[in-house]
């Protein structure tokens, strides 16, 4: 009697890798995106990144890095852009529209209220000192996200180096030059598209 080979024992019963933890329903997809936008006080890419992909694991951190990529160079903001692609993966038109849904309606309110709160305090030496506190944390909460996810680039198809090297050439056009986002998204992007795909397609390339 032979031994049973590696593709007989990866499909025997028992033996198939456990399913990805997904939205249980159209509720859970509205209420998980309106719990992340209620959660997103000065920076949601930091919630984001906790909730999709460390909490709930609807996402790895490389596909977290990639979707978020498409989502920055589409119109409209970022989160919003995510949560159509996440809720379009899972339930079609309706998953995107209730991610979409969860992730504006309840906000939305609470920002309308505030709204009118800070119009009653807005000239208090107080309050604007503490907005701008409030900036610095948010500042750390993007940057400590940025390097949470910097481990996924070790699997990215151009290598961790060039990687590294488009990374400090976008923040200096950015944050040391002031170029128009446009301009950089259209070239430094456009360049790494060039690159990534000549690295996945070497044949297509010559």
């Amino acid at each position: 009697m032979t031994d049973p080979s590696p593709a007989q024992l990866a499909s025997a019963p028992g033996n198939d890798p456990a399913p990805r933890p997904q939205p249980a329903s159209l509720r859970d997809l509205f209420f998980s995106f309106t719990w992340l936008a209620l959660q997103g006080f000065g920076g949601v890419l930091a919630v984001v990144q906790r909730e999709l992909v460390e909490k709930k694991r609807w996402m790895t951190r490389e596909e977290f890095v990639e979707e978020w990529a498409v989502a920055q160079i589409m119109p409209g903001p970022n989160v919003v852009n995510l949560s159509l692609m996440i809720g379009h993966r899972y339930f079609g038109l309706r998953g995107a529209l209730a991610a979409l849904a969860g992730m504006l309606t309840f906000p939305l309110l609470v920002v309308l209220a505030l709204a009118l709160v800070y119009a009653q305090f807005a000239g208090n030496p107080q309050v604007a000192a503490a907005l701008r506190g409030m900036g610095a944390v948010a500042a750390g909460l993007i940057a400590a996200t940025g390097l949470r996810l910097f481990g996924a680039l070790k699997s990215n198809p151009l290598g961790l180096p060039l990687c590294i090297a488009l990374a400090l050439a976008t923040f200096a056009a950015i944050a040391l030059m002031r170029w128009p986002l446009a301009y950089v998204l259209l070239g430094l992007g456009g360049l790494s598209c060039v690159l990534t795909y000549r690295q996945l397609n070497p044949q297509d390339a010559r």
